[in-house]
This record gives C-alpha cells, structure tokens and sequence, in this order.
C-alpha cells in the first residue's frame, strides 16, 4: 500500500499539469502550487500556527479557533492550507492568517520540505485530511498535532487489513477531537485512545453569526416584507426543481432568492433564461426596481450568510449530488431547511432530518409539496426553524473544549 501511495502520488505530478490545460479548476490546482514554498519562507524561524482544511466547508471548522488563537497568542503566526481551489480562492486574503496557500502534493519531498521550513508549533488538521508523508514528518520532528472536527468512517483505509500504511500515520496526532462517538469507537478499535468527542466547531460559527449585522439594503428591498425561499449553494439538479416550481406553482406573495453554486456568466444566463417570472441577478441590480422583482439570482460570492437571515425557508444545494452544503448557516436563523436526500455522509443533516428541523426530498413532488406546505402552515413552518435553533445551542462549546486543551501545549 505504501509504494502504491507513493506511485499515485507520483503519478498525479505528472499528469495534473497536462489535465490543467483542459481544465481551469485543476489549472489553479497546479499553478497555485507553484508559489507555496515561496509563500511560506516567510514564515522560517517564527512560532507559527499551521491550520489544514481541504476545502471552504473544513476552513469553517477552523475558523472559531484561528480567532480565538489570535485573541490569547497574538505573538504566533497563522498559516493556512488548502487542498482544493474552490477554499483557497475564496479566502486566499482572510485577514487573520499570516500566509494562506495551497497544500503541496504529498509527495516524501514535498512533505520534508514544507515542514522544515514552516516548523509549525503546533499542526492542526481539519476533519478528515490524512496526508500520510506530511504526518510522518511531523512526527519524526515531535510537533504537536491534532485533529479538530474529525469524522471516521468504516470503510476508511485505516480500518482495513490491507491499511497500516494509512493506519500508521495516526500516530502523528498527540490528540483526535472528534464529532461523534462512532468516529471515537473506530479511533478505539485501532488502539487509538487519545480521543474526545467534542463535536463539530461549525455550532461555534454560526452561533456567532447572529451577533453581527446581517441585513443587505438591496435584499430588504427585494424582499418588500414578503414570503422569500432563499436556495443557497445550488446545482444544476436543485435549479431543477426550482425553477419548476417557481415557474409552475408559486403565488404572486412568494419570492426567491436563488445564490447558485456556479456563478460562470453562461450558467447564469443559462438560469435566468429558464425562470418565466420577473428575475434580476445581483450585478444588475442597481437599474433595477428590485420590490417589482420574484426572483433574484446571485451571481457573486461572499454574502450568503447574510442573505439566509432573511429567509422564511432556506434550501441547500448539493444533496442531489452527495455533496450537501451548509445546512447550519440558514439552521441558525431558525428557519426550516430543505434539502435533497443523500445527506448520509452530514452529521448534522443525519440528525437534524431526524428530529424534524431538515426535511428531506427526492424528487419533484415531494420538493413541490413541502415548499407549499410549508409556505401555507405557518405554524409548522415556525416550530420546524425552533428545532433547527435549539439544535445549533444544544451542540455549541468544541472550540471551547479543544481551546483548554491547546493552552497546556502553547
């Protein structure tokens, strides 16, 4: 397993290059790469504070503790890694890190490179990233590492016969903040008992969101004191569903607010030409008498948590797909959620369809009939957001917990 790990490793420094040029999101793979040895030297010979995230969604988990870091060791320096352009892109100039980059390909001299240089104080992992040379080397060098918002799963390498290269790698970790008790008992069965369940950081998060100011001029406007389902983070097969019910079956008191997941110019055109009903996009929204509008798509990034605030439902995009988006965002509003049904793989989707405050829809007419019974039974509709409110208050207090930890090893 080792030498196949190496060889596939290998194998994609060869070929990504030659995909990028098909391909723009593995061209920012690739080429993003190239600056990250460079971008770290700065950081030779300072105390420095490594957070791993593979992606926007883990970049979330580490957030809490990034800030509640540079209140108490302002004296460290932050550094962010991202495996996957759609994180990197998004918060290449979050202000809190010192340097933000990608993660080099963990080839044995990547890995021997990147942790001489930065020489972390301490490596933070986010939820599920086990990169097995970054891990080794952090071992050999003794460096304080953990994982934060873990999530383990049976069917993981680490778990099978034929996985002790993988297995092996854990043993970089000092200690595992995991999310639930199964992720504690698969850690158990592998003779790993540096564990606690302490959650997920994301309750932390978003619990803080509703301290700020959410409200957007431009939205109030659209919304014009009526019914709004905002539809975050969409694909192809959620606008689907969407689009036929705005254009077959919603009331002249119902409006929508679409933000889409693929903000490319023809996908959008793409969208607005297939809705029937009076639509605006958000970079046309300054000519537009927005109150006169139904539907308002939004073709820019960065201001979605905010939009949900002002939602009477929210639907999440990506449980069509089996790549469900954040379902606690809109979940902290207490407003209900609707979703698509291949969420198995979301903790909080899992539970939360479980007790009510999620609902869950695999096709057309069950998408049809809850967004119309939830629009007509308003009692219904506000009981299910008090379900999703109380769920993120029941499950706060992770960055807490692993911030007692890390003052014993700062």
């Amino acid at each position: 397993m080792k030498l196949v790990y190496h060889f596939v490793i290998f194998l994609a420094s060869i070929l990504l290059p030659l995909i990028a040029v098909f391909s723009k999101k593995i061209k920012l793979f690739v080429n993003g790469r190239k600056d990250t040895f460079s971008k770290i030297a700065s950081l030779k010979n300072e105390k420095t504070i490594w957070f791993h995230a593979a992606s926007l969604g883990e970049f979330e988990q580490a957030r809490p503790i990034i800030e509640a870091l540079k209140k108490q060791y302002k004296h460290y320096k932050i550094l962010v890694t991202f495996f996957s352009p759609s994180g990197y892109e998004v918060r290449k100039n979050y202000n809190l890190a010192d340097v933000v980059c990608y993660l080099p390909l963990d080839s044995k001299g990547n890995a021997k490179k990147f942790i001489a240089t930065v020489n972390p104080t301490l490596a933070i992992f986010i939820k599920y990233e086990f990169w097995p040379n970054l891990l080794n080397e952090l071992k050999k060098k003794e460096i304080q590492t953990i994982l934060v918002s873990g999530i383990l799963r049976g069917n993981q390498l680490f778990f099978k016969s034929y996985g002790g290269f993988m297995k092996n790698s854990l043993a970089a970790f000092h200690y595992f903040f995991v999310q639930d008790d199964t992720s504690k008992e698969l850690l158990s069965s592998i003779n790993y008992t540096n564990v606690t369940v302490a959650g997920d950081t994301r309750f932390d998060r978003v619990s803080e969101i509703l301290k700020q100011d959410n409200s957007l001029d431009f939205i109030n406007k659209f919304k014009d004191n009526t019914y709004t389902i905002v539809a975050g983070s969409t694909w192809k097969e959620d606008e689907e569903f969407l689009v036929d019910y705005i254009n077959t079956k919603a009331t002249e008191d119902e409006k929508f607010i679409i933000a889409p997941h693929n903000i490319k110019p023809a996908a959008i055109l793409e969208l607005k030409k297939s809705i029937h009903k009076k639509t605006v996009l958000h970079s046309e929204k300054e000519c537009e008498n927005l109150s006169d509008k139904h539907v308002f798509i939004i073709d820019t990034i960065g201001i979605l948590t905010k939009i949900y605030a002002a939602a009477d439902l929210a639907y999440v995009g990506g449980g069509l797909k089996t790549g469900l988006h954040n379902i606690l965002e809109p979940a902290t509003f207490g407003i209900p959620v609707v979703i698509g049904n291949k969420y198995d793989k979301f903790k909080e989707a899992v539970d939360l369809v479980k007790i009510g405050g999620c609902i869950s829809v695999k096709n057309q007419q069950e998408f049809t009939e809850n967004l119309i019974n939830l629009k007509e039974d308003e009692s219904f509709r506000k009981l299910t957001g008090v379900i999703n409110k109380k769920y993120i208050k029941q499950h706060r207090g992770a960055t807490e917990l692993i911030m007692n930890y890390l003052k014993t090893h700062l």
